[in-house]
């Protein structure tokens, strides 16, 4: 495997790692537009499904289904802001396409949550004579992940002990990291 090949694979693990809310997007006032937005300038970036509902002209629930691609993030207000393309199509209650989408968006974005690698422990072959008891154990790896949410009070405690030292960079610097990235991504 090439150096671009594995820069690739991280780049996309990471950016498919991204969960993209869709609280602040509304699909029924992203109506067609005349200034339908460029398509993307690579497909190397990873599209996230996004589905909705909106009420349709009948009074109706419609339905929303497409894809938003990402090409460029941001610090606003201490959040991680998502831009990029939002892609779909509007059906009505009755099954029908009412039209297709194609819009520049921007979305609030969080990083999946993940587990906290509290210990992680390997131990060779060991041979104990206890007073006439021989216990032999082979290779022994042992590994500790806390998982933080709520409810879970130790995982929560012991992730916020292992990250204790860590510096954290901020919406700005995340958005930076993934500006360069999707930069990355647009060079293969």
């Amino acid at each position: 495997m090439t150096h671009r090949q594995r820069l690739s694979m991280i780049a996309v693990t990471l950016l498919a790692a991204l969960g993209l809310a869709t609280a602040g997007a509304n699909p029924a006032a992203a109506a067609p537009s005349a200034q339908a937005a460029a398509p993307p300038a690579t497909t190397a970036v990873p599209s996230i499904p996004v589905t909705g509902a909106f009420t349709d002209a009948t009074g109706g629930t419609g339905t929303f289904a497409g894809s938003f691609t990402p090409t460029s993030f941001a610090a606003q207000n201490g959040s991680l802001l998502a831009t990029g393309t939002l892609t779909g199509t509007l059906t009505d209650a009755a099954g029908g396409a009412v039209g297709t989408v194609t819009q520049t968006v921007s979305m609030p974005a969080a990083v999946a949550q993940a587990t906290c690698r509290v210990l992680d422990l390997t131990l060779g072959p060991l041979h104990l004579d206890l007073l006439g008891l021989v216990v032999d154990l082979n290779q022994v790896h042992l590994t500790i992940n806390a998982v933080p949410g709520p409810g879970n009070l130790l995982g929560n405690l012991l992730c916020a002990i292992t990250h204790l030292l860590d510096q954290n960079p901020g919406a700005g610097s995340l958005a930076a990291i993934l500006n360069f990235l999707l930069a990355l991504l647009g060079q293969l």
